[in-house]
């Protein structure tokens, strides 16, 4: 296949670009010396993570124990679940152990860590456990000077469970736009969670692990004594939200949408294509940002940006193409019934799961279709 045989709307990864990325975080986190956990929700796809562990990752993070099985499967076996343990989600963690998955589990209250003990002895299982440590606010966690840090420890060691270590996940670095704020935000994630691993060991519990992460956060931290791992995902396919924060050019966005044009509207400038937010996602999270993309940034086939045009709208199995500013009312002609063109996500992970494969397009010009996983 190649992208003219392609069927569209399609999600369309360019290889080249995407081991680029890989290649840049590697070798970053290889400098700064510390073992890198990509995050794998942002693909779900086992021949993008397979890519990354081959040029030196060290287990995976999942989002999902949907993930986490079908990883697992497919013979990863060091994993992190990151998100707090629902204690009816247990029994499946359990399966994954008893299998052989080295599979840890994060809880941020005391009222989880009892769940996951009480589950634990009742089970004769030892879970690894990582507490969630909150470093800026921006969702869930426990605060590194808060004294139910300590109480979620000692919950979770009095059970006979392991306390392996904390995770921090900087998500307000979402919201910086220059190099100097993601610096000073990498060193707050960095400095919370070695806080938080400091005070447990002051405790006399053991805390190996101290896990990091973002996109942003990792691409800028200047230091990371005291880190042990860092974890990120969006950085293998990027997109326009994290080029608005300044991690990323459009030429490195692995990502895009294949597209046909299939009608005008010549007196408003619109271009109509096949692609609506059912490809592209509803995401508009560069709506309050430094630049709006609207649904997406518009490249010719061969993946080149063409200017200033814009997916400015989208309904469910239609997209409009139009220039930002001027309206283009040559539109019809510059883009006629059939063209096909490229429009870069807002939110690689969004627009990934709109997709039941990605259609993978190598150097010489052939794809190849990789699967993504689905489901929780």
């Amino acid at each position: 296949m190649n992208l003219q045989s392609l069927n569209t709307p399609a999600a369309v990864i360019d290889v080249a670009r995407m081991q680029r990325n890989i290649q840049r975080m590697q070798q970053r986190l290889d400098s700064l010396g510390v073992r890198f956990r990509p995050h794998v929700k942002t693909t779900k796809c086992l021949q993008v993570v397979e890519a990354q562990i081959a040029a030196g990752a060290r287990g995976i993070t999942v989002s999902t124990l949907k993930e986490a099985e079908q990883f697992f499967a497919a013979g990863i076996r060091d994993i992190v679940y990151a998100v707090g343990m629902a204690p009816d989600k247990l029994g499946r963690a359990l399966a994954l152990r008893r299998k052989g998955c080295d599979l840890k589990i994060v809880a941020d209250s005391v009222t989880c860590a009892e769940a996951i003990g009480a589950f634990g002895r009742e089970q004769g299982e030892a879970f690894e456990v990582w507490i969630e440590v909150d470093v800026d606010g921006h969702r869930s966690g426990i605060a590194p000077d808060d004294d139910l840090l300590i109480n979620v420890g000692k919950a979770l060691v009095e059970s006979g469970m392991r306390l392996g270590g904390v995770m921090a996940h900087a998500g307000s670095s979402y919201e910086y736009d220059t190099h100097d704020a993601l610096v000073r935000i990498a060193e707050q994630e960095r400095a919370g969670a070695v806080r938080a691993a400091e005070r447990l060991r002051a405790a006399e519990m053991s805390c190996e692990v101290v896990s990091i992460g973002s996109t942003p956060t990792a691409l800028s931290a200047e230091n990371l004594a005291g880190v042990t791992e860092v974890r990120a995902g969006v950085y293998v396919l990027f997109d326009l939200v994290m080029h608005n924060v300044g991690v990323n050019e459009t030429s490195e966005i692995a990502l895009s949408v294949l597209t046909t044009v299939i009608g005008h509207q010549e007196e408003k400038g619109w271009a109509i294509v096949d692609a609506g937010w059912m490809a592209m996602s509803r995401d508009r999270g560069t709506q309050r940002q430094k630049r709006d993309f609207g649904y997406g940034l518009v490249c010719a086939e061969s993946g080149e940006v063409l200017g200033d045009y814009l997916m400015s709208g989208a309904n469910q199995e239609h997209g409009i193409i139009s220039r930002t500013g001027q309206p283009d009312h040559e539109i019809a002609r510059r883009f006629p019934i059939g063209t096909r063109l490229r429009i870069l996500p807002n939110h690689a992970c969004a627009t990934g799961a709109q997709h039941p494969a990605y259609q993978a397009l190598v150097e010489d010009g052939n794809v190849e279709e990789w699967p993504r996983f689905y489901g929780w």
